[in-house]
Parts: C-alpha cells; sequence; structure tokens
C-alpha cells in the first residue's frame, strides 16, 4: 500500500478551502438560528484556525467569522 504525503502547501490550500467553507456554513447557520449546527461547525472552525496559525497563515484576510 502506497501512502502519498501531502507537503505544506497542500495541506495549507485543503485546509484555507475547508476553513471557507465552514464560515460559510457557519453564516447560514447563524441566520437561521441552527444553533446545534453553528456550535459544531464553530469547534471545526477552531481546529482548523489552530492548523493555519501554526502553519504561518495570515488570516486577517480570510476570517470573517473573527471568533
Amino acid at each position: 500500500m502506497v501512502v502519498e504525503e501531502m507537503n505544506n502547501a497542500e495541506i495549507m490550500k485543503n485546509a484555507i478551502e475547508d476553513f471557507e467553507k465552514v464560515q460559510r456554513c457557519m453564516i447560514l447557520a447563524k441566520e437561521e438560528n441552527a444553533t446545534k449546527t453553528y456550535a459544531e461547525l464553530k469547534r471545526q472552525y477552531i481546529v482548523l484556525k489552530a492548523l493555519l496559525n501554526s502553519l504561518g497563515v495570515n488570516l486577517s484576510e480570510i476570517d470573517r467569522i473573527k471568533e
């Protein structure tokens, strides 16, 4: 079995895409007052934000939630 390793650029790209997607869903969940959904999305948001920060990604331009 061959295991492919992802380099930092691939990890960053995927994490940024996921971060954007989670933020869009958080905004919708908040508008719909879906508190349980929002709470789960916020957990994912925090994990992705921590990962991106550890990789040195500047989130000031892409973080629309600011939590």
